[in-house]
């Protein structure tokens, strides 16, 4: 259980998420479904569904399943690229989802409004201090500010200069939880008495007893070091592509031969560049579900930020959260 101390730091950021700590697991595409999610809100924490690449049917069901094994808050994370991105909204508030996270990219107009409307709120990413700033203006509710540590989809900064950017800017104005390779309480704490109201981790929680991911994926990530874990490489400034952090296999290869195919079909006028991009994260929806799901952790996408060495063995998230809080709680204690 946490200290007096520490439930104060988290105060803002309990009162956002309606969690009894201010700790959110990140959405991660395939891994944060119903099972993930509930276990991560049921121990006290913030569950995250991932919607990634979902149709509306889809996360119309993954949503029910989840509020039938849990009564605790949840949220569900949309891609602002989505083509169907107003539809998704549209479930959410059927569903009376209380949170909607908007990421990869700034929020299409009327996005932010439909999902205030429903009387959710809203709580966006920015990796950069001007975005915060705008977002803020626009009318968010909170932020995420996630540094290149992080697996998955990455912006150029680390997180300690983001924290560093823009908590002293704008943490009086809105909650702000900082996210990219958190793993410990030691930087929970740290994070928090910078002015955090909380945190997200995800490649932590991948090996949690409740996470679906394949045998094989969790036993690529209690093998990996953060070296292992490696940023996509761009092939063609035509193709901005976001880097991706995975940890190094076959599967990394046959990303840089994808770029070159989706550049060729630009080149040839196959395709626009927004059917480009939606060709390259239908690319990475696929990899990801052959590694999660399917255990191909050669050749499919292992997704894991830098902080995967400090994943060590399979446990419940129940305890993965204590462990979390018992560090947090001794720095505070130490200083």
């Amino acid at each position: 259980m946490a200290s007096a101390r520490l439930r104060e730091l988290m105060a803002r950021g309990t009162a956002l998420l309606g969690s009894e700590v201010a700790i959110i697991c990140g959405a991660m595409s395939w891994v944060s479904e119903r099972h993930l999610v509930s276990a991560v809100s049921n121990a006290g924490g913030f569950g995250l569904i991932a919607c990634g690449a979902m149709t509306p049917e889809l996360l119309d069901t993954e949503i029910a399943a989840t509020k039938a094994m849990t009564d605790r808050p949840f949220g569900v994370n949309l891609i602002t690229m989505h083509p169907q991105l107003m539809d998704l909204i549209a479930v959410c508030a059927k569903h009376g989802v209380g949170h909607v996270v908007l990421a990869g990219g700034l929020p299409p107009k009327g996005s932010i409004e439909a999902i205030r409307e429903s009387g959710a709120k809203v709580i966006c990413f920015a990796p950069a201090l001007a975005l915060a700033k705008k977002l803020v203006r626009s009318g968010v509710d909170a932020l995420i500010i996630e540094g290149m540590e992080a697996g998955g989809h990455i912006g150029p900064v680390a997180t300690s200069v983001l924290a560093q950017e823009i908590l002293p800017e704008l943490a009086k104005d809105v909650p702000i939880f900082v996210a990219g390779g958190i793993a410990r309480g030691e930087a929970i704490a740290g994070y928090l008495e910078m002015g955090a109201a909380g945190v997200q981790l995800g490649t932590r929680f991948v090996c949690a007893t409740e996470s679906i991911a394949h045998p094989a994926f969790k036993k690529a990530f209690l093998r990996g070091n953060a070296r292992d874990a490696v940023a996509s490489v761009q092939i063609d400034p035509r193709l901005p592509v976001i880097p991706v952090r995975a940890l190094k296999n076959a599967g990394t290869e046959a990303f840089t031969a994808k770029q070159r195919e989706v550049a060729q079909m630009l080149d040839d006028g196959k395709v626009d560049m927004a059917a480009a991009q939606l060709e390259i994260e239908h690319f990475w929806a696929g990899a990801l579900r052959r590694a999660v799901i399917d255990g191909d952790v050669e050749n499919g996408s292992v997704m894991a930020g830098q902080s995967v060495g400090m994943v060590t063995k399979e446990e419940p998230v129940a305890d993965i959260i204590a462990e979390l809080l018992e560090q947090a709680d001794a720095a505070l204690g130490a200083r």
